[in-house]
């Protein structure tokens, strides 16, 4: 039988041919890297390949690392296999991995969205045999509206917040959509202040895009100074000693499963606003038709439910386990793991 361009095994995503990984969970000699997040870029490869501007971020996070840059489009071979890298639409720098090899083509979509969210180079449709792509919200009650309505409601928000002499606080992973918030966020409204593991990433990301102002929380920070004001912050901020000091104050979360009323009330948010970097059903299922591919493996999420209804439509799809959270972890607000929002 002949072995598949790409497998999954116990370290993670595998080009046999090629003797190279997809964004591996275990420690491995080669590494393609889809993006930042700390649950598709893990520390302890001998090599790493990942596009240009998704460099400073993972250095940000793992550290001196042996890491080769790549541009969109740009073809390169290991072992006579082609790979190159194409926009996922996800955050900054995130890629999806093309393969070819013997006339086969795959696709490995990491995580993906393709709405433009107006910091991250848009999602980019691949024509491929067999396309692998998460599904983190694979459900039909899954229907993102236009960011410009979200962040209508946002500033608005925050708008009504100041007028009641309250500080808002909104959180968001300190990669990928807490800067997507401040990019978006109406400055004339008052002032962005950041919780500490923000900023840091904003500093980061600055080196690749512009950011509207921020400014950083620190103990010398007043609550006069906040009131009015903005503030972004990780989810793992909520509850905790550092944001009493901001009373009286709204809470507000931005992500995909705020779709759930009882996901706000169970994290004890004022509100919550429906905002992911992530596909919604409709995106995946467009998504998928746009790559011509007949095979669909869809991983992270709701998989089982997922290819069911591909293989109601007539794809030959299946699924496989993964060790990458997705925002799934938003779910968890006991940490800031840096994963997907």
């Amino acid at each position: 039988m002949k072995t598949p361009l790409l497998v999954f095994n116990t370290k993670g995503i595998y080009c046999q041919a090629a003797d190279v990984y997809i964004d591996p969970w275990k420690r491995v000699n080669n590494a393609i890297i889809t993006h930042g997040h700390a649950d598709h870029s893990r520390w302890g490869h001998k090599k790493y390949i990942t596009h240009h501007t998704n460099i400073p971020i993972i250095k940000h996070r793992l550290g001196d690392i042996n890491v080769t840059g790549k541009e969109y489009g740009e073809t390169f071979m290991i072992n006579n296999v082609k790979f190159s890298l194409h926009p996922a639409g996800h955050i900054v720098g995130s890629s999806q991995v093309r393969v070819e090899h013997k006339g086969e083509v795959w696709v490995f979509t990491g995580d993906y969205k393709i709405e433009n969210d107006g910091i991250s180079i848009p999602y980019e449709s691949v024509k491929c045999h067999t396309f692998i792509t998460e599904c983190t919200f694979g459900l039909p009650a899954f229907r993102w509206v236009p960011q410009d309505e979200v962040f209508y409601d946002i500033n608005s928000w925050w708008a009504s917040n100041q007028v009641e002499g309250k500080t808002s606080i909104l959180f968001g992973y300190s990669l990928g959509k807490a800067q997507r918030l401040i990019k978006h966020l109406d400055t004339s409204i008052g002032k962005i202040y950041t919780h500490g593991a923000v900023e840091n990433m904003n500093n980061v990301i600055r080196s690749i895009i512009n950011l509207p102002k921020t400014t950083l929380i620190t103990k010398d920070t007043s609550k006069e100074e906040l009131k009015g004001n903005i503030v972004v912050a990780p989810p793992s901020a909520h509850g905790t000693t550092w944001i009493r000091k901001m009373v009286p104050f709204e809470t507000a979360s931005a992500s995909g499963w705020m779709t759930f009323r009882g996901a706000r009330r169970r994290r004890a948010i004022d509100k919550g606003f429906v905002l992911s970097d992530h596909c919604d059903w409709q995106g995946l299922l467009s998504a998928i038709k746009d790559t011509g591919a007949e095979k669909i493996i869809s991983t992270h999420g709701y998989t089982e439910i997922f290819s069911r209804y591909l293989r109601e439509i007539g794809y030959d799809a299946r699924t496989e386990k993964t060790q990458y959270e997705g925002e799934l972890n938003e779910l968890d607000t006991s940490k800031e793991s840096e994963v997907s929002t």
